[in-house]
């Protein structure tokens, strides 16, 4: 996959990441992702050296057939699997066993990142673990989970933001992907 080489400058406590797997549909099949964008081996995506902090959180979303990989991904990249969220989506997506209708987003710990503060009624409470919204493009996620990362860890705690293998820009985000044109980082 053509990526560009460097990371944004500086190191991020909160970080989004949808790696771009290769499926085992093969090139041809017309559900191959590489027909949407390129994709990497896993140890293409293991091997990176992402700018974490040393007290950071990764959100890494995970296709159902990609959840072991997903982990495996979270470990080499210094990261502790603390729990998931799931996205429900409106419509039934491809699969081979099964039609994938949910995607998950794994919750990893690198340091001593907090947890978020518990207590009803505040805007930062603990989020839930579920979240409806619709499917859309191949591919696309939805901005519900950056919503939830902002309200929870806001900026004005200092907290710097990175989505990796981004496919959008997002203020107050750093992002980088396959897009030239994407990598940014927030003043």
């Amino acid at each position: 996959m053509k990526m560009p080489i460097e990371f944004p400058e500086g190191l991020f406590d909160v970080i989004v990441a949808d790696p771009p797997w290769r499926s085992d549909f093969g090139k041809t099949c017309s559900r191959a992702t590489e027909r949407h964008y390129p994709t990497m081996e896993l140890e293409e995506i293991c091997s990176l050296q992402i700018p974490a902090a040393n007290g950071a959180l990764l959100f890494m979303w995970a296709t159902a057939p990609m959840l072991a990989k997903s982990l495996r991904v979270m470990t080499r990249w210094g990261f502790e699997y603390r729990t998931n969220m799931v996205w429900c989506k409106d419509k039934a997506g491809t699969g081979k066993w099964v039609r994938n209708q949910h995607e998950h987003i794994l919750i990893g710990r690198r340091g001593m990142f907090p947890a978020p503060i518990a207590g009803a009624g505040s805007h930062r409470s603990i989020p839930p673990s579920v979240f409806h919204a619709p499917r859309k493009q191949h591919s696309q996620k939805p901005e519900g989970l950056q919503d939830m990362i902002e309200r929870v860890y806001p900026l004005g705690d200092g907290h710097r933001y990175l989505e990796l293998f981004a496919r959008r820009t997002r203020e107050n985000w750093a992002v980088w992907g396959n897009d030239p044109a994407l990598i940014e980082v927030p003043a």
